[in-house]
C-alpha cells in the first residue's frame, strides 16, 4: 500500500477513535444533566470535525484531484478533447459489430421501399472514416497522408476487423498530432486542402471530428439492424 493509502485508510478510523475516547469520558462524568449535554455536544462537535478531516483528506488524495489540469484549456486541447470523444464511440461501435458483420449493408436486407443499393458496407464505413482522417487532418501539419488512403476509401484489400480497427485507431492518433500543432497564430492562416480547396486548420481539425459523427450515425443504424445495441447507448 502507498504511503498516501497508509494515511487516508488510517484517517478512516479517526471518527471511531475520537468516539471512543469521548465515550470514556462521559463514563468518568456524573449524572449531572448538564454535564451530560456538555459532553454530548463536545461528542457531536469532535466527530463532525473528524469526518470533516476524513473527507477533505479523501478529496485531496483521490485520482480526479491529482488528473485535474493545471493549465487552462487552449484551442489545440479543446478540438482534442473533441477527437477524443468521437474517436471513442466510433471504435467502441467497430468493437461490437462481430467480424462476419463487417460486410454487412442494408442493400441485404431487400427493405420493400428501400433504396440502398451500393452504399458502404460497415467495414467499408470504417476505412473511409480513417482514409478521410488522414486527408482532411495532413494538410495542417503538411505531412503526407499514407498511400493507403485510397482516394478516400482505405485499402481495397483489408478485410479483417482487427486491421480495420487498427486503421481507424491509427488515422485518429494522426488527428491528435496534427492538432497538437493549433494555435492563435495559425489557425486561420489560409492554406490548401486535400482536395484543392482554399481552406483554414480550424476548418480542417474541426470538420473532420463532424465528418465522423456523419458516419458513426450510419454505423449505429447498421448494428441496430443486427440486434446490437450500440455501446454508448448501453445501460441507458
Amino acid at each position: 500500500m502507498s504511503q498516501r493509502g497508509q494515511r487516508t485508510s488510517f484517517n478512516c478510523f479517526a471518527p471511531y477513535r475520537v468516539f471512543c475516547s469521548l465515550r470514556k469520558l462521559k463514563r468518568r462524568k456524573n449524572n449531572n444533566p448538564m454535564k451530560q449535554l456538555q459532553t454530548s455536544l463536545l461528542l457531536t462537535a469532535a466527530l463532525s470535525l473528524a469526518a470533516a478531516s476524513v473527507y477533505a483528506q479523501a478529496v485531496k488524495s483521490s485520482p480526479a484531484a491529482e488528473a485535474s489540469p493545471s493549465t487552462p484549456p487552449t484551442i489545440a486541447s479543446a478540438i482534442d478533447r473533441e477527437i477524443s470523444i468521437v474517436e471513442k464511440q466510433v471504435v467502441e461501435a467497430a468493437e461490437a459489430m462481430p467480424e462476419d458483420k463487417f460486410d454487412f449493408s442494408p442493400e441485404k436486407l431487400n427493405l420493400p421501399g428501400s433504396d440502398y443499393k451500393g452504399v458502404r458496407a460497415f467495414g467499408e464505413q470504417l476505412k473511409h472514416i480513417a482514409a478521410s482522417n488522414y486527408l482532411i487532418w495532413s494538410p495542417i501539419t503538411g505531412e503526407k497522408p499514407p498511400d493507403t488512403v485510397n482516394d478516400g476509401k482505405g485499402p481495397d484489400n483489408m478485410k479483417a476487423k482487427a486491421e480495420i480497427i487498427k486503421f481507424v485507431k491509427d488515422s485518429f492518433a494522426f488527428g491528435h498530432k496534427s492538432v497538437a500543432t493549433l494555435n492563435s497564430s495559425n489557425l486561420i492562416e489560409p492554406l490548401t486542402s486535400s482536395s484543392g480547396r482554399p481552406t483554414t486548420r480550424l476548418f480542417l481539425a474541426t470538420f473532420a471530428a463532424a465528418h465522423c459523427f456523419d458516419h458513426y450515425g450510419q454505423m449505429i443504424e447498421y448494428l441496430r439492424m443486427n440486434g446490437i445495441v450500440p455501446p454508448a447507448s448501453r445501460g441507458r
